[in-house]
């Protein structure tokens, strides 16, 4: 985390050096964007802290823990499938989730099938790609997240 600071502070210095007045705009907006994402990924955080706490420990790991299985792999892999989450809340989520005892394979399912199937927006992209071509899209990368799941847990 230092190297990443220490880093991070050297390029806005090179920055500052080239343009200082582009470099304050792209502070501003990024603070901007930053107070704008900050209520959602609150509540995001909150509503998580709500679940795990109404959700029993033990409850969690036999269904999402690393004794779980493929049974595992299929529940992530539904919710990520279905789930509407962006990205910048649903890395800290899976962050909580392993820190629960959620296993790095499923977290892996889970976060691979976020990002790349997408039930509820289907109809949409049928209008753009056609039915078949993009059931056949979701469905490969519904498989490709079992398989990253599985590369997961056999190097982790």
């Amino acid at each position: 985390m230092i190297e990443l600071s220490i880093f991070t502070i050297g390029c806005l210095i090179v920055s500052i050096l080239f343009d200082l007045k582009k470099t304050m705009k792209g502070i501003k907006g990024g603070l901007a964007m930053f107070i704008k994402l900050l209520p959602v990924l609150l509540f995001m955080l909150a509503l998580v802290s709500i679940v795990l706490f109404l959700i029993p420990e033990k409850t969690l790991i036999r269904f999402m823990g690393n004794d779980a299985g493929f049974t595992g792999w299929l529940i992530a892999g539904m919710l990520g499938s279905v789930a509407l989450i962006p990205g910048f809340i649903a890395y800290p989520l899976c962050g909580i989730l392993i820190k629960s005892g959620v296993s790095y394979g499923i977290i892996a399912v889970f976060i691979t099938t976020l990002m790349m199937v997408g039930i509820i927006t289907l109809p949409i992209e049928a209008k753009f790609f056609g039915w078949k071509i993009s059931i056949l899209r979701n469905v490969l990368s519904f498989i490709g997240a079992l398989l990253v799941g599985f590369l997961m847990t056999l190097f982790l």
